[in-house]
């Protein structure tokens, strides 16, 4: 007798932790979707492209630039090829 006695209370506890684990995945999952919801229900905000021209750099900036350039370049931070990439980026832009 006892052996079907221990029989059943370890079905009864296999049904009561398998209830207890659907029951959480449930909430789990309701948790996972409203988080989703309200992360895509709010888009995040964009700041507005001015309307104001960005003003050129002043020479001396420029020039700044370029011995920042090549002070990295003398470091070795940079690459020639990168150097003069970024030496035409200046000076276009100047």
């Amino acid at each position: 007798m006892s052996l079907l006695r221990t029989a059943a209370r370890a079905h009864v506890a296999t049904r009561v932790i398998g209830s207890t684990h659907r029951r959480q995945q449930q909430r789990w999952a309701a948790q996972d979707a409203a988080a989703a919801q309200t992360a895509h229900a709010a888009p995040p905000a964009t700041p507005a492209p001015s309307a104001e021209p960005v003003p050129a750099p002043a020479q001396g900036s420029m020039l700044d630039q370029l011995a920042q350039l090549g002070q990295l370049r003398d470091a070795g931070v940079l690459t020639a090829q990168e150097f003069e990439t970024q030496k035409q980026r200046i000076l276009a832009a100047g």
